[in-house]
């Protein structure tokens, strides 16, 4: 009976750890809102809805947008997340995320296509 309890005491543990380690990955933040949350209120009040009905795209640093981007940022590709604001005709307000999806790397108003 006691040789029975160590693996199922063993199955016990390991599929804990496993719940452990599913669940923690379950909490990252969408970088929609990694973005949003660097912005003033000021900012913010520009967005007519949520967050989440911004664009996410990944792109090459180009000369357009490097003026946006810190200057100590090293990689080629960032995130842009625009956030469709109805404040403006001509600029939307759009936030450079690092390629790690979680490093506000810079923000400002970008001329609409």
């Amino acid at each position: 009976m006691f040789h029975l309890r160590k693996p199922l005491l063993l199955i016990f543990l390991v599929s804990m750890l496993t719940g452990c380690q599913l669940a923690g990955t379950k909490n990252e933040v969408p970088i929609e809102m990694v973005a949003f949350g660097s912005l003033t209120e000021e900012e913010q009040q520009l967005i007519p809805t949520s967050p989440k009905d911004s664009t996410v795209r990944k792109v090459t640093v180009t000369e357009e947008i490097e003026p946006f981007i810190a200057e100590d940022y090293e990689q080629d590709e960032v995130y842009i997340i625009t956030f469709h604001n109805k404040e403006t005709d001509s600029e939307e307000l759009s936030v450079f995320v690092g390629a790690d999806k979680k490093t506000v790397i810079g923000k400002g108003f970008i001329s609409k296509p």
